[in-house]
């Protein structure tokens, strides 16, 4: 699966808007509803970013993940954190060979595709170790750094409701997530589907419809497309909007809000809205395309206060009032 040689940026945006349909229609195959959690993924695959899909048990997080890899061409890692997972469990480690040189193991992060399964569930030693692989696209072991492949894609599950045994990601390592992706229960019509296609014989034939170098080409291409200065004035004045005691906030935001968005989240603002705006065949974002991704950005990045939470507030309602 070569890179297709596209005459112009115009034609790539429009190859960039089929390879979407045809991913998602793909995914449609196995994965019933939930479109705009399928959008979200591939949004934040082709910009870059990683994401953390945030639901109950049972709403096939990890069937959404492992579907993706396998539409695509990429090497595809499934880690379970448990409370015992230590750092070189997923790093890799240096053993001794039979030569008795120091040779460097590789671990389940030297993939393209990496599903953290319930990433919430191992202390927070091994969180960093991830977190860092994340950010730097390298791990370090012995003081030795080893580049991870490229692309490099980090799709995180978790789960809100239990709090035993769990340990819940900072702010601070939340915010290397480009997108918050909130799963919900399907509807009526949608888990009839579910229950009749998995209660009975499946057979799914999957193509991979698209190559790690295609990949990494849409994910240049992205960041080529133009963006009006009011749309990018926009975004930065959305995230601006969401700091506590700032002359941009809100009163809304001054009430129930303890800590606002960093500048991270106008960086990704923009990635996404510019990927939005190309797969649905635009060649450059507008004020609609920053709010349509702006939940997904925003959702773990503002932290609510106690009244907040005492009131119901949740953080949709105020990102929603900052539009």
């Amino acid at each position: 699966m070569a890179v297709e040689k596209f005459k112009s940026d115009v034609e790539a945006v429009d190859g960039l808007a089929d390879a979407y349909k045809t991913l998602s229609a793909e995914i449609g195959k196995v994965i019933v509803g939930q479109t705009d959690v399928v959008r979200a993924v591939i949004t934040s695959l082709f910009s870059n970013g990683h994401s953390l899909l945030v639901g109950v048990p049972g709403l096939a997080k990890t069937l959404l993940v492992s579907t993706i890899s396998e539409v695509l061409d990429l090497d595809f890692k499934r880690i379970q954190f448990t409370p015992d997972l230590m750092p070189s469990d997923i790093t890799g480690s240096e053993i001794l060979d039979e030569e008795r040189h120091f040779k460097f193991n590789k671990g389940p992060l030297f993939a393209n595709i990496i599903l953290a399964d319930e990433i919430n569930r191992t202390p927070p030693k091994t969180q960093a170790a991830l977190l860092e692989a994340m950010q730097e696209r390298s791990v370090t072991v012995s003081g030795v750094p080893h580049h991870l492949p490229k692309p490099f894609f980090v799709l995180a599950t978790q789960n809100p409701i239990e709090q035993e045994g769990t340990y819940p990601l900072p702010e601070a390592q939340l915010d290397r997530f480009m997108f918050n992706i909130p799963l919900t229960y399907p509807s009526y019509q949608e888990e009839i589907d579910v229950v009749k296609a998995t209660t009975a014989i499946q057979k799914h034939d999957l193509k991979k419809v698209m190559s790690g170098e295609q990949i990494m080409y849409f994910q240049e291409l992205i960041r080529k497309i133009p963006i009006a200065e009011n749309v990018l004035e926009y975004a930065v004045s959305l995230v601006s909007k969401t700091r506590p005691g700032t002359e941009r906030a809100t009163d809304k935001v001054n009430n129930y809000i303890s800590w606002g968005a960093g500048p991270r989240a106008s960086q990704y603002l923009v990635f996404g809205a510019k990927c939005n705006a190309a797969i649905n065949g635009k060649y450059s974002p507008d004020i609609e395309d920053v709010q349509a991704i702006a939940n997904y950005v925003l959702r773990h990045r503002i932290v609510r206060n106690y009244k907040a939470e005492a009131e119901g507030i949740s953080e949709e309602d105020i990102i929603k009032s900052l539009f």
